[in-house]
């Protein structure tokens, strides 16, 4: 009943954050029922001044509509700083006061050229003509070909993020002041997007980093280094829990395998998404839990073994205690995941410990961190075997450094930016988890952990055949002889022993 409910969380779980879906080639659609549309934060990389059309940020594509529009509405690409004002401003009930409060400072910066010639490219009055350039696009060479519309992002300083959005608003051009749209009928606007870093008309841009955002840039690299340390590991294992089929082997070989194929799922997406701009976002989620599902089993090794089990006893105490700890630090976790997709805005430059579940999960990680101490102290007490206790005092080092990563890593995280911040806590955490699974293969290590582990006796099938054995004829007949020899050597000793006498007193 316990796993049929572990089951069907995740496959609820699964379900709400397939909803979710992050890329940087775009399609969808925009109808008269949204006010405003968020569509995505891209980082793009640092302009080089040697190469500068080679690095430029771009973003490209076609904006649509079946339906004639009486004035059009704005596609709108906007750096940070101007929009929180547009993006907080969006949820005014009013929304012919909203578009004016969300375009009051856009506008001093934006280019129009009636209403502001000298300002910055942010806005595109949409849907396009079919078959032709937006009417924004006077410069046909400057437009990425078999698309009605082109972004350069040049930036000489350091990478940033833009966010891109449409919104039902649009610019009286008599009057310069902003208005909210409101159709007769039904429209729908159809959009198909692409945003890159490097230049889509050269063939010279890197297939590693061009589809990526910055802050994702290089993370192929790490999956792939990670990949090929774990497929040195995995075999080894493999072979590990084929020559020693102990209870601990089977469920840190279990764990290795979930993270081993989190990793492959994550990989497969990470290839794809180079490729494409899209990838496999379900199968990069679906990796995502199984790498959760590993952690928690590879914890709930952890403390198994610091209380001694199958090195100092082969029962456990407690056992319901530590079931349901390593139980509700699996929800947590999971709960924590899918609360960063859902409820965590995008605009936010937070990541998923620097909200109230993940200062959550870091605390009850550290409260398990210090009751593994203890746990793993008291073994140690009643422990005088050498080999058992260097044993677990290496475990003991090995398993605190994998414990006390991740609050040092969430601390640090504070004070690194958003762009450089996903890199930092998938390399470190992977790094470790890595390094742990390495250690943990060699201190269990079949010809090393038979010195310290309580193995388990012959199995029943081993007794019923050493029975058969011992009731086989030559056995039976060598037994009667036996008996019979010792039974004449008795009767011989006794005879020859000197006869008693008797004293009276």
């Amino acid at each position: 009943m316990l796993n049929r409910n572990i089951f069907f969380l995740i496959f609820v779980i699964l379900t709400l954050c397939f909803k979710m879906k992050q890329c940087t080639h775009l399609k969808g659609t925009f109808k008269s029922n949204e006010f405003f549309k968020f569509l995505v934060k891209f980082g793009f990389q640092k302009t080089d001044r040697h190469q500068p059309d080679a690095t430029h940020g771009y973003i490209f594509g076609n904006i649509t509509s079946e339906q004639n529009f009486s004035v059009p509405v704005t596609f709108a690409v906007l750096q940070r700083s101007y929009f929180l004002d547009y993006y907080q401003n969006r949820v005014l009930y009013n929304k012919e006061e909203a578009c004016k409060r969300m375009f009051s400072k856009v506008s001093t910066h934006a280019y129009e050229p009636k209403c502001d010639p000298k300002g910055q490219d942010y806005l595109r009055r949409i849907p396009c003509p079919k078959g032709k350039l937006c009417v924004d696009e006077d410069k046909e060479w400057n437009v990425v070909k078999g698309h009605q519309f082109t972004y350069v992002i040049q930036d000489f300083k350091q990478p940033s993020f833009w966010y891109v959005s449409m919104v039902a608003c649009y610019i009286n051009l008599t009057t310069c002041e902003w208005h909210h749209y409101e159709p007769m009928r039904t429209y729908t606007i159809h959009y198909d997007l692409w945003l890159v870093n490097g230049n889509p008309n050269i063939s010279s841009y890197s297939t590693l980093t061009y589809q990526f955002s910055f802050d994702r840039q290089n993370t192929l690299e790490l999956y792939l280094l990670f990949w090929l340390c774990y497929m040195v590991l995995v075999p080894l294992q493999c072979h590990a829990v084929k020559t020693q089929k102990h209870p601990v082997t089977k469920l840190f070989t279990a764990s290795l395998f979930l993270d081993f194929l989190a990793l492959c799922l994550i990989l497969i997406h990470t290839l794809k998404f180079a490729l494409d701009g899209e990838g496999y976002p379900k199968l990069a989620m679906t990796g995502d839990i199984f790498d959760i599902l590993s952690r928690t089993s590879f914890m709930l090794l952890l403390l198994l073994l610091a209380k001694g089990w199958a090195v100092t006893r082969l029962e456990l105490s407690w056992k319901p205690l530590v079931f349901a700890i390593w139980l509700c630090y699996g929800i947590v976790h999971i709960l924590l995941y899918v609360w960063n997709l859902t409820e965590v805005d995008i605009i936010e430059d937070i990541d998923e410990y620097q909200t109230w579940p993940g200062w959550l999960i870091i605390v009850f990680r550290s409260l398990i961190m210090v009751w593994f101490l203890y746990e793993l102290r008291t073994t140690m007490l009643y422990e005088h075997n050498t080999q058992k206790l260097n044993f677990l005092l290496h475990f003991g080092a090995s398993s605190l450094v994998w414990f006390i990563y991740l609050p040092i890593l969430a601390l640090i995280a504070l004070h690194v930016s958003a762009l450089w911040r996903f890199k930092l806590l998938l390399g470190i955490t992977y790094s470790a988890d890595c390094f742990a699974y390495c250690v943990m293969a060699h201190l269990l290590w079949p010809t090393r952990s038979e010195q310290y582990f309580l193995l388990k006796g012959p199995s029943s099938a081993d007794i019923e055949e050493l029975d058969e054995f011992n009731e086989a004829p030559h056995i039976v007949n060598n037994s009667y002889t036996s008996l019979s020899t010792m039974s004449s050597l008795e009767i011989c000793r006794f005879e020859d022993a000197p006869k008693s006498k008797i004293v009276n007193a």
